[in-house]
């Protein structure tokens, strides 16, 4: 896995980072967004998009959220390879933790 989406997107959805992916490998859930792990071809286009700084390469990705990988993971689980997140929408596949999460008020940072 490439890049991963962590907790600083949770409930912002920003999607600035959709607009830079050339290859529409980032699929939207209802709290945040994933990179699909297959279709990323690893360019680092998200990266700098991101006003949150929430996308981070895997092997840099702080500890604190390093349980996002297995999250995007979890996303995709059900969801498969589409092969481009237009065609798919917005989607309830977060994992069971992200939704149980409480919600971030509007204008806060993850910490």
């Amino acid at each position: 896995m490439p890049y991963v989406i962590s907790e600083p997107c949770l409930d912002v959805l920003d999607k600035s980072c959709v607009e830079q992916c050339p290859v529409d490998c980032i699929y939207e859930g209802e709290r945040m967004l994933y990179i699909h792990p297959d279709e990323c071809i690893d360019c680092g286009a998200c990266e700098p998009a991101c006003p949150m700084e929430a996308i981070r390469h895997e092997s840099v990705l702080p500890d604190q959220w390093r349980d996002h990988i297995d999250a995007s993971r979890a996303f995709f689980e059900n969801l498969g390879s589409p092969g481009g997140a237009t065609a798919v929408g917005k989607t309830a596949n977060d994992p069971e933790w992200i939704k149980s999460l409480a919600p971030r008020p509007p204008g806060a940072r993850a910490g």
